[in-house]
């Protein structure tokens, strides 16, 4: 393709940025507020869709980070092309690209090896979870994350890495770590530890104790029914969302906790007022259901005799969201086999059942399992706990067993 003709889309793209409704201002300080849970009663449409709006787009002002600090920006618009975006996990939501761009897309006639086809991309809103400030002469002057760029993924609809928004789901093939050890600001021992996290995994301890122990992106649908929505069982999904969004983001707010030595003073408040109407949209984002021809029928009903019964995971794994966290319950990392050096870093110290939500969707969502990944797949994780607790499951209940986890 000609320079003149990239040049040309690029432009095309521009252009289409400008009519595009896109959040591209860095928010303003809203009215304070806490976090709170509220009752879990009928979903308010008006919240959801201020959640939404949130969950896709809101920054909490945390271009003071990624701009400021880690020079991002620079980054992007000099070295990190779509091809390279892609390689490292980035999404583009193919509803937010005009017309024009998409045939240009399926012509291969726009270069995906030049940074400016990222910036024109993040100028129209269409990289999930990554928010570009593009000035008029379509130079990058400042970028922010959002909860979409761990938690939201696309369909493959378009292409590979491109296609419509699967908001909740993990972007399981997300280098958090490459990405962010890409900027000019960090030491190469810094670097060396992001580079170690591999896709789909990440560290929210890093920053906070220096220690290196990632773990898997969990999904971020299926939560409504559920009390205590992070591996260790710390407290509510908005003490996680706050806790994300200020020390992880590195979104403007107030975060303490106490029990985990935690004081992040950042202000002005962007946070606390906006974690109902996240949590509501959160809430809204129902499991997927089971995809028809990935499962064997009859053998899932069988299965669900040994989860029940012969295996008796249900004691754990408990009603609609399989999980007795509900009940108040956690567990001490020998009880469930894991090592507790992640836990240790907790409030709690233990670990909480996983509800079992959207396990099999391809390609997704399948597998690694458990905190840390260590069992690539679901056969690997029913063998954990057949060892740990001394099970004598044949070979065709273990089957059966993984068919019907492949349900859930």
């Amino acid at each position: 393709m000609s320079y003149k003709n990239t040049k040309s889309v690029i432009s095309a793209m521009a252009v289409a940025a400008a009519v595009v409704a896109c959040k591209t201002d860095r928010p303003t300080s809203p009215n304070s507020g806490g976090p709170a849970l509220a009752s879990r009663g009928p979903m308010n449409p008006a919240l959801i869709a201020q959640g939404k709006d949130i969950f896709r787009f809101d920054t909490y002002g945390d271009e003071t980070f990624w701009t400021d600090t880690l020079r991002m920006h620079e980054v992007i618009r000099t070295s990190v092309s779509p091809t390279t975006a892609l390689s490292v996990g980035l999404k583009v939501d193919v509803d937010a690209l005009p017309a024009a761009v998409k045939e240009a897309l399926a012509n291969h006639t726009i270069d995906l090896n030049d940074p400016a086809t990222t910036v024109a991309l993040l100028k129209l809103g269409a990289v999930l979870g990554v928010i570009g400030h593009v000035d008029a002469g379509n130079t990058l002057t400042a970028v922010g994350v959002t909860c979409a760029l761990c938690h939201s993924t696309v369909d493959n609809s378009f292409a590979p890495g491109v296609g419509h928004r699967l908001d909740g789901w993990p972007n399981r093939t997300l280098n958090v770590g490459a990405i962010i050890a890409l900027s000019p600001a960090l030491t190469a021992a810094q670097k060396a530890v992001y580079n170690s996290w591999g896709p789909g995994m990440y560290d929210p301890r890093f920053n906070i104790d220096g220690q290196n122990i990632p773990v898997v992106i969990p999904p971020a649908f299926g939560l409504r029914n559920v009390a205590r929505e992070i591996y260790t069982g710390d407290d509510t999904i908005s003490y996680w969302n706050a806790y994300v969004a200020i020390t992880q983001m590195h979104g403007h707010g107030h975060f303490a906790d106490s029990r985990i030595g935690v004081t992040v003073d950042n202000p002005p408040d962007l946070v606390s007022s906006k974690l109902a109407a996240l949590r509501t949209y959160q809430f809204s984002l129902e499991t997927p259901p089971p995809i028809p021809g990935t499962y064997d029928v009859a053998a899932a009903q069988r299965g669900r005799q040994v989860f029940n019964a012969v295996a008796d995971c249900a004691s754990c794994h408990r009603s609609s969201v399989y999980t007795d966290v509900n009940q108040g319950i956690l567990h001490t990392p020998a009880e469930v086999g894991q090592d507790p050096v992640y836990a240790l870093r907790s409030a709690t110290k233990l670990y909480r059942t996983t509800p079992l939500r959207g396990l099999w969707h391809p390609p997704q969502l399948t597998g690694p399992y458990f905190h840390d990944g260590n069992a690539a797949t679901l056969a690997a994780a029913v063998d954990h706990y057949v060892k740990l607790q001394g099970l004598s499951l044949t070979a065709q209940q273990r089957s059966d067993l993984i068919e019907y986890l492949k349900t859930l």
